[in-house]
C-alpha cells in the first residue's frame, strides 16, 4: 500500500525553463522560473488532507457540499443537515502555532509573516461571520489528519451531535 504522506513532489521541467539561473547572492535553491512553476502548482481546493477527510466522512455515511460560494470563506465542507461547516487548514498556509509543519521561511520573513497574519485574520473574520449566521464551525488542521484520520472523524461526529 502506498503511504501518501511520504510522497515527495516531483518537478517536471519544460525544455524552455532554465534549470540553474540563480544569482550567487540568492538564498533560494531554485531559479525564478522553477520557483514560479512550483508555486503555481499549490492548490487551494482538493488538497490531499481535504480529500482524505472527505473520503473518511463519506465512508461513515456523511454527505456534504464542497466550497459553497454563498457562505463566507467558501468552507471546504458544508454539512447542511447539521448546519455545520468543516474547514481543513494547511498548517503552513494558516500558521498553525506549535506545529512541526509550520516554520516561517528564512527568506522574505516580513512578507511571509504579513501574508500568514492576513490569512489568520481572514479565518477569524469568516469564522465569526459563519457563527453569527447560525453555523457551527469545525476547524481541522492538516497535521491532525496526517496523524490520525479516524480520531479526527470521531471528533467531527461528536461536534456534529452536540450543541
Amino acid at each position: 500500500m502506498i503511504n501518501f504522506d511520504r510522497l515527495i513532489p516531483v518537478i517536471i521541467f519544460r525544455k524552455s525553463q532554465e534549470l540553474c539561473s540563480f544569482k550567487k547572492s540568492s538564498m533560494d535553491v531554485h531559479s525564478k522560473t522553477t520557483r514560479s512553476y512550483n508555486m503555481r502548482q499549490i492548490k487551494s481546493k482538493n488538497t490531499l488532507p481535504e480529500i482524505r477527510l472527505r473520503k473518511a466522512l463519506h465512508r461513515r455515511g456523511h454527505r456534504y457540499r464542497l466550497n459553497v460560494k454563498s457562505l463566507p470563506g467558501k468552507p471546504d465542507l458544508v454539512l447542511q443537515k447539521h448546519r455545520s461547516v468543516v474547514e481543513v487548514r494547511g498548517c503552513f498556509w494558516h500558521g498553525h502555532k506549535g506545529c512541526r509543519y509550520f516554520n516561517l521561511p528564512k527568506t522574505r520573513t516580513e512578507w511571509w509573516g504579513a501574508k500568514i497574519s492576513a490569512t489568520r485574520e481572514r479565518d477569524k473574520r469568516n469564522k465569526t461571520t459563519l457563527e453569527e449566521m447560525g453555523w457551527k464551525v469545525i476547524v481541522v488542521w492538516e497535521c491532525t489528519i496526517k496523524d490520525n484520520i479516524e480520531q479526527v472523524v470521531l471528533n467531527i461526529e461528536e461536534n456534529l451531535w452536540t450543541n
